[in-house]
């Protein structure tokens, strides 16, 4: 897997929006997290042109507007994340995660019934 950018909390917010039905322009976005946030337009405008010099997100200009567009599925960037939680918490250690958080959460039956799927069709693909 390639190394990809770290992404920032508040560019986690921006890239949820533009995941959903793209492109967004700014002002779409930020009504889409005015629930969330107090953003002036000129934060928008910082965290969108952070996620293009990284390479996470791309625009096209029509009409003057600007649209912009993600240029990394999200699917990509939460395993990317995962993994460098992963090491910087665990040293890279899946075990140790897994037992935390099943020590420290509470799990129904069915998130036991469910976790014991996915380990087992694990278990079938080794």
């Amino acid at each position: 897997m390639r190394k990809l950018p770290q992404i920032t909390d508040s560019e986690w917010l921006i890239m949820q929006v533009l995941w959903y039905n793209p492109p967004h322009t700014s002002s779409d976005i930020m009504k889409q997290l005015s629930a969330k946030t107090n953003w002036k337009p000129t934060t928008i405008k910082t965290l969108l042109s952070r996620l293009v010099k990284k390479s996470i997100i791309t625009y096209e200009v029509k009409n003057r507007a600007y649209y912009y567009s993600p240029l990394l599925n999200k699917e990509e960037c939460v395993r990317a994340e995962n993994k460098s939680f992963l090491q910087k918490i665990y040293g890279g250690a899946l075990k140790p995660m897994i037992a935390n958080f099943l020590e420290t959460e509470h799990l129904t039956k069915e998130d036991i019934r469910e976790l014991k799927k996915i380990l087992d069709e694990k278990d079938k693909e080794r």
